[in-house]
């Protein structure tokens, strides 16, 4: 079995991306719902902002998200102020309604920076290896990583 390619080209980016391309519909629907994201987040109570997300939009209906159900009963009771908030953005001039569901949201993760320190012992033999060695690339690569201590060089 072989796998074979198509007759058609890959499309450039700019391509992609313009009111022409596959990815245009995709990429404005994103859009419209960032923006409701945004404007929503801009007037929700701050204990409230770290657990509301827009989830979707289909069929006149924004689904809004939240990570528990106490803050479900406090979105149904907001209802129709929510409706009238979001009505005031042109994508959503024709909102018929609100779907609520509960749903554990993630925030992003970012790994914690770590800083890693060469000691100094450790880079002074580096620096003695690469003295004694003929090969000019792995010399510049020990004189490279000896660098990363603390002190100067010597």
């Amino acid at each position: 079995m072989s796998i074979k390619g198509k007759g058609v080209r890959a499309q450039p980016v700019g391509q992609l991306l313009r009111t022409r391309g596959s990815m245009a519909p995709l990429i404005h629907t994103a859009g419209i719902l960032l923006e409701a994201q945004e404007h929503l987040l801009n007037a929700l109570p701050e204990e409230l902002k770290d657990h509301v997300r827009v989830g979707g939009y289909h069929e006149g209906h924004l689904t809004l998200m939240t990570d528990r159900a106490v803050w479900l009963t406090w979105l149904r009771f907001e209802r129709q102020r929510l409706l009238t908030l979001l009505r005031q953005l042109p994508a959503f001039r024709d909102l018929s309604g609100l779907t609520f569901k509960v749903r554990p949201i993630r925030p992003a993760y970012t790994p914690d920076t770590r800083v890693r320190e060469l000691p100094e012992a450790a880079a002074s033999q580096l620096r003695e290896c690469a003295r004694d060695t003929d090969n000019p690339r792995l010399r510049k690569s020990l004189e490279r990583l000896a660098s990363h201590s603390g002190q100067k060089n010597e």
